[in-house]
C-alpha cells in the first residue's frame, strides 16, 4: 500500500529540516532564504515498530520489515501561491498527488532565521497555507460546476451525486473553511465520490508544531494555539523539534539513547510525527512472521481478512479460504507458533473476520 504525505509551509518553518529528519539524509537542502527547495523531494521512512522485533526474535527472522509511508517535502508556498505567486501552481499540483497533509507552523524564535512575513505566528502561517489551498479548491469546483450542473439536468445520476457533493464543498469553502470539515455530512456510500473530486483541502491534516529544544517534551504556548486550531478543522496535531530529530538522525542507537536521556525525552519526536500520520490515514499493521522474515503490512482499520491478504498479493484475496490468526500478546506470551496452537490460541477465521491491530497471521488460499 504505496502512501505518501506532503510536508508543507511557508518558507524557514523548518520544513526541510524536519524532511532530512524523516529521511535521515541530506536530500532536501536546508538553508535560510526562501525556495530553496526548487523540485519536490520525496523519502520513504519506516513505521515505528518495536513489535517485529520482539517477533523476529521469536521465530529467528533473518529479515525485518516494517511498513513503509513516503513524505514529499514541497516547496514553501507563499501568499498568492494559487494564483502562481512563487512556485505555487507547480506545487499545488504535487500536494494533489498526496494522501495526507503535514502542515508545518514555526513554533520557535530565532533572529538569525527570517521569516517570511516577519513575525512568528503559527495561527497566521497555518491560514495563509489553508486560504491558498482553499482558493485553489474554489477555482476548480467553480470550473468544473458549470458543466457538471449541465449534466445533471440531463439527468445524469452521476453528476447529480457530485454536483450534490460540490456544492457541498464549496458551502464550506466559501465560509472560509476547508473541504474536510464537510466530512461528517458525506454518506459512507457518497465517499469515493466525494474523494474523487481530488480537494486539496479535503486530505486528512496533521498540523506539526516545530518548536525550540526547550520545548520539545511539552510544547510550548505557541504549540499549544495550533493544537487547538487543529482540535477545530478536524485535524490531528503534534509537536516536534525537527532541529533536535535532525540532530538525532545522524547519530547510531546507543548515542540517540543518550541524547534523549539528556533532554528528558522517551524517544524522538519523529516516531510520534510517523505514528500521527498513520493514524490520521485509518490505518494499523498486521504481521506474518517466520524464519526467513517478520514483516508488517499495512491496511486500512475495518478491514476483513481477504483484504488484509490481498494486501500481501491479490490472488490471496480472490482465493482466500481461511486465516490462521495469532493475537500478538499470545505470540510473545507464548513464545511463538507452536506453543500458541497448543494452548488454543490460534483461531481459524473465514472472509467476515475483520483483522485487529498486531494480528500475527498466515493465510491459506486456492
Amino acid at each position: 500500500m504505496a502512501l505518501k504525505v506532503a510536508i508543507v509551509g511557508l518558507p524557514n518553518v523548518g520544513k526541510s529540516t524536519l524532511f532530512n529528519a524523516l529521511t535521515k539524509t541530506a536530500a532536501a537542502q536546508a538553508a535560510n532564504y526562501p525556495f530553496c527547495t526548487i523540485e519536490p523531494n520525496t523519502g520513504d521512512v519506516a513505521v515505528p515498530e518495536p513489535r517485529l522485533d520482539a517477533l523476529a526474535e521469536i521465530a529467528g527472522s533473518k529479515e525485518i520489515i516494517p511498513s513503509r509511508i513516503t513524505f514529499v517535502d514541497i516547496a514553501g508556498l507563499v501568499r498568492g501561491a494559487s494564483k502562481g505567486e512563487g512556485l505555487g501552481n507547480q506545487f499545488l499540483a504535487n500536494i494533489r498527488d498526496c494522501d495526507a497533509v503535514a502542515f508545518v507552523a514555526r513554533c520557535f524564535v530565532d533572529d538569525d532565521i527570517t521569516h517570511v512575513e516577519n513575525r512568528i505566528d503559527p495561527i497566521s502561517d497555518l491560514e495563509i497555507i489553508e486560504t491558498e489551498l482553499m482558493l485553489a479548491d474554489l477555482e476548480s469546483l467553480e470550473r468544473r460546476r458549470v458543466q457538471m450542473e449541465k449534466r445533471a439536468k440531463g439527468g445524469d445520476k452521476d453528476s447529480q451525486l457530485s454536483l450534490k457533493l460540490v456544492d457541498l464543498a464549496l458551502s464550506k469553502l466559501n465560509a472560509g473553511k476547508p473541504a474536510r470539515t464537510a466530512l461528517p455530512d458525506v454518506s459512507k456510500e457518497d465517499r469515493k465520490a466525494w474523494d474523487m473530486l481530488q480537494l486539496l483541502t479535503s486530505l486528512p491534516a496533521l498540523y506539526v508544531a516545530n518548536v525550540d529544544e526547550g520545548s520539545a517534551d511539552k510544547g510550548n504556548e505557541l504549540s499549544d494555539l495550533v493544537a487547538k486550531r487543529a482540535a477545530e478543522d478536524n485535524a490531528k496535531s503534534v509537536v516536534i523539534s525537527a532541529r533536535i530529530d535532525a540532530e538525532l538522525a545522524v547519530l547510531d542507537a546507543e548515542e540517540q539513547a543518550e541524547f534523549l536521556e539528556g533532554l528528558g525525552l522517551s524517544e524522538p519526536g519523529l516516531n510520534r510525527l510517523i505514528r500521527e500520520a498513520y493514524a490520521l490515514l485509518g490505518l494499523q499493521s498486521y504481521f506474518t512472521v517466520g524464519p526467513k522474515e517478520a514483516r508488517a503490512w499495512t491496511i486500512h482499520i475495518g478491514d476483513t481478512a481477504p483484504q488484509a491478504a490481498g494486501v500481501i498479493h491479490t490472488d490471496f484475496e480472490k482465493g482466500f479460504i481461511r486465516a490462521e490468526t495469532i493475537a500478538y500478546e499470545d505470540f510473545v506470551a507464548l513464545r511463538g507458533e507452536a506453543k500458541a496452537r497448543e494452548a488454543g490460541k490460534l483461531r481459524a477465521e473465514g472472509k467476515s473476520y475483520v483483522v485487529k491491530d498486531g494480528d500475527v497471521m498466515n493465510f491459506l488460499f486456492s
